[in-house]
């Protein structure tokens, strides 16, 4: 399964950005082949947070619809906790939606697709899978 981060979608949504992106050609192929591709609610947040037309935010409702949700718990939030700590520790600030998204991803056994250099390097120090040009 894949996990789609907000810089990814952000990428994909908006209408200046180059077409031939590695991440965004990946997100595409995911789709257009059936591969399971999933979110979670706080990356559909900062999407509907980033896009302020009501006719951008029916599209990525639509879109989203189709998409596995991630729901975490009280013990991921934990969980998340401690990857930000790992992570501050080896140098690598990690943001509280950043550390809960790549721990969902871990603890699912998910690969991430995301943009985030912070997330790439986080992935050095924990047991993160980023997706990453063939």
């Amino acid at each position: 399964m894949l996990l789609v981060d907000t810089s990814v979608w952000s990428l994909a949504f908006r209408r200046d950005s180059p077409p031939d992106l590695p991440e965004v050609v990946a997100l595409r192929r995911a789709l257009t082949r059936g591969d399971t591709v999933a979110t979670t609610g706080m990356i559909l947040l900062e999407l509907l947070r980033g896009f302020v037309p009501a006719s951008a935010k029916q599209v990525i409702l639509t879109a989203f619809d189709n998409l596995d949700l991630i729901e975490p718990q009280r013990e991921d939030y934990v969980a998340a906790a401690v990857v930000a700590d790992t992570c501050r520790a080896a140098g690598v600030q990690l943001g509280s939606v950043d550390a809960l998204i790549a721990h969902l991803a871990i603890a699912g056994g998910h690969t991430l697709l995301t943009t985030d250099r912070d997330l790439h390097q986080a992935a050095r120090h924990i047991d993160l899978r980023v997706w990453h040009e063939p």
